[in-house]
C-alpha cells in the first residue's frame, strides 16, 4: 500500500529508484530502537554495502546519535542522509561506492 506522507512518498519513490539502478540489491529497513540514531535503511549490491537515513528534507530534524553513525559507517563503506534536495547527488555517490557507471536518473 502506498503511503501519503511527503516523507511516505519520497521512501516509497527513493525504494523504487534505487532497486532500478542495482537490479538485485537488498534493501533492509533498520530498527533504530534497537541501536539509537542507526540509519534507516541498509543496502547490499553484489559484494557491497550502503546505509541511508532518509529525511524529508534538508532541514528535517536528526535524531541523537545519527550524525556519529553516518560518519561511522562511511568511513567503513558508504553512508549518507538522503532528502529530495540531495538525492541525485547521494544517488551519484552511491553508484559510484557500488562500482556503477550509469546515470542516477530513473524515468
Amino acid at each position: 500500500m502506498a503511503r501519503t506522507t511527503p516523507e511516505g512518498k519520497f521512501k516509497d519513490l527513493l525504494h523504487k529508484e534505487i532497486e532500478a539502478l542495482f537490479p538485485g540489491c537488498i534493501i533492509l529497513i533498520g530498527n533504530s530502537a534497537c541501536i539509537q540514531g542507526i540509519p534507516d535503511w541498509v543496502i547490499f549490491y553484489e559484494n557491497k554495502y550502503a546505509f541511508l537515513e532518509v529525511k524529508p528534507s534538508a532541514t528535517a530534524d536528526k535524531r541523537p546519535n545519527q550524525d556519529w553513525w553516518v560518519d561511522k559507517i562511511d568511513s567503513m563503506s558508504f553512508s549518507s542522509f538522503i532528502y529530495p534536495e540531495n538525492k541525485e547527488e547521494v544517488l551519484h555517490d552511491l553508484q559510484l561506492a557500488f562500482g556503477t557507471h550509469r546515470a542516477s536518473r530513473v524515468s
